[in-house]
């Protein structure tokens, strides 16, 4: 089973790597590779259980960041950092790269973001002659919890099974079935009606082999996709909770 992920505002392996750097608050400019290294490829194990297509992209930055990596743990010795006039001459940083793509991605995503920003704030506005509204109060306006993304997701997924490993080796049957996706959506909204439209994250996944295990998880996706669900966090730690998406008096999702 396949399953293309691509969301609009997270889209390939530079987002993901920038993902990372903002959330273990990490400085663009002085970037520990190790850390980084090791939190990305343990996002590629979740990712390659899932089987999503376009992972060799992924792969290919993966093995730049092993190779910046390596460069960086390389010795400098001063007898070859002396150029021909006897002055030192330090090799650039191997991260040089990485950072200026990194930094023109972060630019254009900012600008995308930005445009889209704009299109919505227009979208729900009209041109018209000014007139007094006064008469109707003020228009107390509040915003919504902030939303997890699909990455947060995929780490939160990567946890449950480590720990479903721990308690307990994962069931695997080598006879033939059949799991639709469609068929999971339709179960997990029913679920959520029937418990008063949300649930915890992990409860989704208390039964079943790896391969319901990843129905699940790409259900989860599409729903999100859809905005039939959302997903939120109290705190940095609290348990993730699956809601049903509902819209606000502006017809945006909440």
């Amino acid at each position: 089973m396949t399953y293309s992920v691509k969301l609009e505002a997270f889209e390939g392996p530079l987002d993901l790597l920038l993902h990372l750097i903002n959330r273990l608050e990490i400085d663009i400019y002085d970037i520990p590779m190790a850390e980084l290294t090791s939190q990305y490829i343990e996002h590629l194990h979740a990712m390659r259980v899932l089987e999503l297509d376009e992972l060799s992209e992924y792969l290919v930055l993966a093995a730049t960041l092993l190779e910046i990596k390596s460069k960086m743990l390389l010795p400098i010795h001063e007898e070859e950092a002396l150029d021909e006039a006897g002055t030192f001459d330090l090799e650039e940083d191997p991260r040089d790269e990485l950072v200026a793509r990194l930094i023109e991605y972060k630019k254009y995503k900012e600008a995308a973001n930005s445009l889209k920003e704009s299109a919505d704030d227009r979208a729900v506005h009209f041109t018209k002659l000014p007139e007094d509204l006064s008469g109707y109060g003020e228009v107390a306006v509040v915003e919504s919890d902030e939303k997890l993304n699909v990455f947060d997701l995929i780490s939160a997924f990567q946890k449950m099974l480590e720990r479903k490993k721990l308690r307990a080796p994962l069931s695997a049957s080598i006879m033939k079935s059949e799991r639709s996706v469609s068929e999971k959506m339709d179960s997990i909204m029913t679920l959520l009606e029937r418990l008063g439209g949300s649930c915890d994250f992990e409860a989704l996944f208390d039964d079943g082999d790896i391969e319901d295990l990843v129905v699940t998880f790409l259900s989860l996706l599409e729903l999100m996709k859809r905005m039939d669900i959302v997903v939120k966090q109290e705190g940095n730690f609290a348990r993730m909770m699956i809601q049903v998406g509902t819209e606000d008096d502006n017809g945006n999702i909440e």
